[in-house]
């Protein structure tokens, strides 16, 4: 199994720390998160995680086309090439907290992200794209990075088939999840002619893991009701794969969640009775022993490539550190 993790650069310590910890236990991804309302630059991020990084590939998980113009995105992922040759992977979604934390709405339709998708592609390869007031290009890049797009609902999962190099996919750990998932992003690839097993799939998961059980439960709930209350369940909930009888707490979930998540959230997930349901399905947490059991039964399921969010764990770093130190040798062999 392929394992990652990313989280928001809330200091340079903390990038420090982080990039530290993907060298040192032999983690394969660390991504940066585009979120200026709630940390620093992803940018000036991941130029100090690349600074300490030798061997893990450096992802934006993700950014979007709203604050950052696509011949924007597709020169800094070039440019973040030079410090980490070979490595450097750009992840591009509709925004979600990097968005409307600073005021701007996220993209709408698959379409318009796919379109994003594919003129960074070009423009990477080298390519003159017309532009309203002109053409833009690139001729010093010479070596393209690959694009990810985010993708959750079954329109952006097979846009990401038909455009992108990868896919970060939010849709969930159980095997009728990895199964809806992947199946749409390989439809998509086989209609527009590519070849399914060319496109890169990293599911993405919460994570806490922490000595202490019970304060692993609690932090969960908040990353819980972010990524299920604002992106992931969004649209057409039997779509989404939500059970009926869940139908009206998520609902209720996406009208009060946060996108700067705290206490708060973790409580109303437990109020409207989600916290089993969405745990099971979006989450790896709890002690080691916990942890590695919950993703056994993943990679039963199917699981093969996994970018951890950790950005709420009760201790980002100690997270990432005890999880690399305790359970991640288990999936290596």
């Amino acid at each position: 199994m392929e394992i990652g993790f990313f989280f928001w650069p809330y200091s340079v310590e903390l990038v420090r720390g982080m990039a530290d910890a993907a060298e040192r236990y032999g983690y394969d991804m660390i991504g940066i998160a585009d979120t200026p309302g709630n940390a620093m630059d992803p940018w000036i991020a991941a130029a100090l995680a690349a600074e300490r990084v030798r061997r893990a590939r450096i992802a934006l998980c993700v950014t979007n086309l709203e604050s950052r113009a696509p011949a924007v995105s597709a020169a800094a992922i070039a440019s973040l090439d030079l410090l980490a040759p070979g490595r450097a992977v750009l992840g591009i979604g509709a925004g979600h907290s990097g968005t409307s934390n600073i005021g701007l709405a996220r993209t709408k339709g698959a379409g318009e992200i796919a379109e994003g998708v594919a003129l960074i592609r070009r423009l990477l390869r080298g390519e003159a794209v017309a532009g309203p007031s002109g053409q833009a290009a690139m001729p010093w890049v010479k070596t393209p990075s690959p694009v990810f797009m985010a993708a959750s609902g079954p329109h952006t999962l097979r846009a990401a088939g038909r455009t992108a190099d990868g896919a970060f996919v939010n849709f969930g750990l159980l095997e009728e999840n990895l199964r809806a998932s992947e199946g749409r992003v390989r439809d998509g690839a086989a209609k527009a002619g590519r070849d399914p097993d060319a496109v890169e799939l990293w599911q993405i998961a919460g994570l806490d893991c922490t000595e202490d059980g019970a304060a692993a439960r609690r932090k969960i709930g908040a990353i819980l009701a972010f990524m299920a209350g604002g992106y992931i369940l969004a649209g057409d909930l039997t779509e989404r794969g939500v059970p009926a009888e869940l139908h009206g707490a998520v609902a209720e979930l996406r009208r009060r969640y946060s996108t700067r998540p705290g206490e708060a959230d973790a409580r109303l997930v437990d109020e409207l009775g989600l916290f089993d349901y969405l745990s099971r399905r979006f989450a790896i947490y709890g002690t080691p022993e916990e942890c590695a059991a919950q993703l056994a039964r993943a990679a039963a399921a199917g699981l093969r490539r996994v970018m951890f969010t950790v950005s709420v764990a009760a201790d980002p770093l100690r997270t990432v550190e005890l999880f690399g130190a305790t359970v991640l040798p288990r999936f290596r062999s």
